[in-house]
């Protein structure tokens, strides 16, 4: 499948990762740490956004409703694969000065390419599927929207992220910055107002035998792996970090990839306080009272005043869930700008693009809504994930091959242990996908 080639990168002349943003946000060279790594902070809050997306909720409210805490260790693991993987995809772009669509179009044949590429396409079209579904429903939630008209009113997005591109990409950065401490605030009063012990927490952050041994505890865990680690934000990541004006000398990449790290390990770590704030408000809340078959968003929002006793917990939770799906509807954008100029080298017009991705989005999700209505967004919201799942390892595995490679990555190319790590990763990824595939396809 993989070309193998004996040059470093098969570099063509074709234009810079999202050429209009490219190197446009200064970092200051003779200020101290902290006024550095502010410069650099933005992206990793952009990446955050898809390890909290509506997807990521229908798997974490159905972990806590049945087993409790127990999977809290499983919300874990996946972020720390997650940290490890966006640091090779930043390191990827720093150092090569292409993103992931752009390596793999420098290495890989043609054919090969546009395979990735279809995949990649689906793998965002599935993302956006979930953030319609996620922003009708909290429409839906907060203010009786029917889901079909609130599906028809996520279009009117591409117009809006149009506007604030043309403001300039920290403002887009900020905007997402905003909305995830809108969502961590939502979670905050949550866990106040539920309650949750905490040595239950403590212990369910250890990994338990019975999630290997219970094949229900099992598959939900697998769909928690495949909710978090998104494919699009691989490609993303290895773009976006570089609109930073930084040296482009040894020197100025290790410093790079030094503090861009510390930004999206930190991002990241928001955003497994807040899918962990989910299972365990789902956990108190619902496991403890009994109600363990909750595994819907509707059901969750119903039942959260009554059982905590006021009406603010389901207006909150309603709240992060419309804040989550406009934050993932901005960087799906990017997403899908970068992998087509990437992949195949068309430019589009970005109102065109963006309207191509939403409508192919918008389309199951309105035909759904109408026809089989809540429960049907929210089975095509769970199986949005496994066609995320089902494209991770393709983006995963040429992310290893590059980064592993002395003879693209020269002195960054990543130490022994790190490639024995991200082998590992990428092994435990591929077979659990394999396997939450094989139990969806067979009805298991």
């Amino acid at each position: 499948m993989f070309k193998k080639s004996k040059e470093a990168w098969r570099r063509e002349k074709h234009q810079h990762s999202l050429q209009e943003v490219y190197s446009s946000i200064k970092v200051p060279q003779d200020a101290g740490f902290w006024k550095k790594l502010l410069a650099f902070t933005g992206p990793g809050l952009m990446i955050a956004v898809g390890y909290m997306d509506p997807g990521n909720w229908a798997t974490d409210i159905e972990g806590g409703a049945s087993f409790g805490y127990t999977l809290l260790s499983v919300i874990l693991i996946s972020n720390l694969f997650a940290i490890v993987l966006q640091h090779l995809s930043l390191k990827l772009g720093i150092v090569a000065e292409r993103d992931l669509a752009q390596a793999c179009r420098d290495h890989f044949s043609p054919p090969v390419n546009f395979v990735l590429w279809i995949l990649c396409e689906i793998a965002i079209a599935a993302c956006d599927l979930a953030e319609v579904i996620g922003t009708a429903i909290a429409l839906n939630l907060l203010f009786g929207i029917p889901l079909t008209w609130g599906v028809v009113i996520t279009v009117v997005d591409v117009f809006i992220i149009l506007f604030l591109q043309a403001k300039g990409f920290r403002i887009i950065e900020s905007i997402v910055g905003g909305l995830i401490f809108i969502i961590l605030g939502c979670f905050i009063y949550e866990l106040i107002v539920s309650k949750p012990e905490i040595f239950p927490i403590l212990h369910g952050l250890v990994p338990q035998k019975e999630v290997v041994t219970n094949p229900h505890m099992l598959y939900i865990a697998i769909g928690i792996l495949g909710a978090t680690v998104m494919p699009h934000n691989l490609y993303l990541h290895s773009s976006i970090v570089q609109t930073r004006n930084y040296p482009r000398t040894t020197e100025g990449k290790k410093e790079a990839i030094k503090f861009a790290t510390i930004d999206s390990s930190f991002s990241l770590m928001l955003a497994f306080f807040i899918n962990a704030s989910i299972l365990i408000l789902s956990a108190a809340t619902f496991h403890t009272s009994g109600h363990h078959g909750v595994a819907d968003i509707h059901d969750a929002y119903q039942l959260l005043t009554p059982l905590l006793g006021t009406t603010f917990a389901s207006i909150f939770f309603g709240v992060a869930l419309l804040a989550s799906g406009q934050n993932s509807t901005l960087t799906g954008t990017l997403a899908g700008q970068i992998v087509m100029e990437g992949f195949l080298n068309i430019r589009l017009k970005p109102w065109v693009r963006r309207l191509i991705t939403r409508l192919i989005a918008v389309i199951p999700a309105l035909i759904v809504a109408i026809l089989y209505g809540e429960r049907g967004t929210s089975q095509l919201l769970v199986f949005s994930q496994i066609i995320l799942s089902m494209q991770l390892s393709f983006a995963v595995i040429p992310l290893v091959m590059f980064t592993n490679s002395k003879l693209k990555m020269g002195r960054f190319a990543n130490k022994p242990w790190l490639k024995i790590l991200v082998i590992i990763i990428s092994g435990i990824i591929l077979i659990l996908n394999l396997y939450l595939l094989y139990l969806t396809f067979t009805g298991l």
